[in-house]
């Protein structure tokens, strides 16, 4: 079995860079400048943002359900960016360069698998979780 990783949207995210850093904060957001080659993920372009690039750093729900384990975090957009396209079965450097968290749900949303793996790891472990028919 092979796993799609899918990146996210940019039309949700680019209103914000036009907003004040006051309108930010009112929201929950804030702006940034990377000061690193690494260390500021885009969860859209799936590339880490280079020193002196713009982002927004805002709350994101990854898993809006009914369930104990509805989740959300932080999550770096990067300015004028495009939305990554990796083909099935990539993992994209930006994931494979980091120690990842890896959890898998059932039909309900609960939990019935989790990890911790190196990102160049991930691939493996993404197949072994949903080859677990449990993990939806």
């Amino acid at each position: 079995m092979t796993f799609q990783l899918h990146a996210l949207p940019m039309e949700p995210f680019e209103h914000l860079f036009s907003l004040t850093d006051d309108e930010l904060i009112a929201r929950g957001a804030r702006r940034a400048t990377a000061d690193a080659d690494h260390g500021f993920p885009c969860r859209v372009s799936f590339q880490d943002a280079n020193v002196g690039d713009e982002l927004i750093l805002v709350n994101y729900k990854h898993l809006d359900s009914n369930s104990p384990y509805d989740a959300a975090h932080a999550i770096y957009i990067r300015k004028d960016v495009k939305k990554a396209q990796p083909e099935p079965g990539e993992v994209p450097a930006v994931l494979s360069s980091r120690l990842l968290s890896v959890r898998g749900f059932d039909e309900q949303r609960m939990m019935v698998g989790a990890d911790v793996v190196e990102g160049t790891k991930l691939s493996v472990k993404l197949k072994e979780m949903f080859s677990d028919p449990a993990i939806s």
